[in-house]
């Protein structure tokens, strides 16, 4: 039973988790001799291989670039400066592509400010530019100006920031 004030314990958090630890202290009460024997010759060894390893291996080899400055791009109305979105940005790519990023950060940099200056000539930036809709609309924009402009190994953009200021 949780108390208020109290913190709760794994029994008691876990209905039953009681009982189960102690059928697990049984068991190895039981096959501890066994199950050492098994884990030397391999036998009931934990797989080293599996689902999982899969994508830990590749969680692993993922890398991050955040671009150093904010991205400042203007909304004009009728030729008039209303408003500027600020955004910080950084790329998503394997582990092993960070060096040829790194040397293309300007390259990168002008391609992204260029989409963005396309959404906010566009009206991306206009209403509810944080719903569902606009912001993949945004992101697929500026994935596609990365990928041209550094290649597929751009895996992703993220968006780590995002703001507009009223003038």
């Amino acid at each position: 039973m949780l108390h208020a004030g109290k913190p709760a314990t794994a029994t008691e958090t876990a209905p039953g988790a009681e009982a189960a630890e102690k059928a697990e202290t049984a068991d190895v009460g039981a096959h501890g001799q066994e199950a050492e024997a098994e884990a030397e010759d391999g036998h009931g060894a934990k797989p080293q291989g599996g689902h999982g390893a899969e994508v830990a291996k590749d969680d692993s080899a993922l890398d991050w670039f955040k671009f150093p400055t904010q991205f400042f791009v203007p909304i004009l109305r009728n030729g008039t400066p209303t408003a500027i979105m600020v955004l910080s940005l950084t790329v998503e790519m394997p582990a092993s592509a960070r060096p040829e990023i790194e040397a293309q950060e300007h390259r990168l940099r002008d391609a992204l400010l260029n989409a963005l200056m396309i959404e906010a000539n566009t009206g991306g930036f206009e209403g509810n530019f944080t719903s569902d809709p606009a912001q993949q609309r945004l992101r697929a924009a500026l994935l596609a100006a990365a990928q041209n402009a550094a290649g597929p190994s751009v895996k992703r953009i993220l968006i780590e920031d995002i703001g507009r200021q009223q003038q």
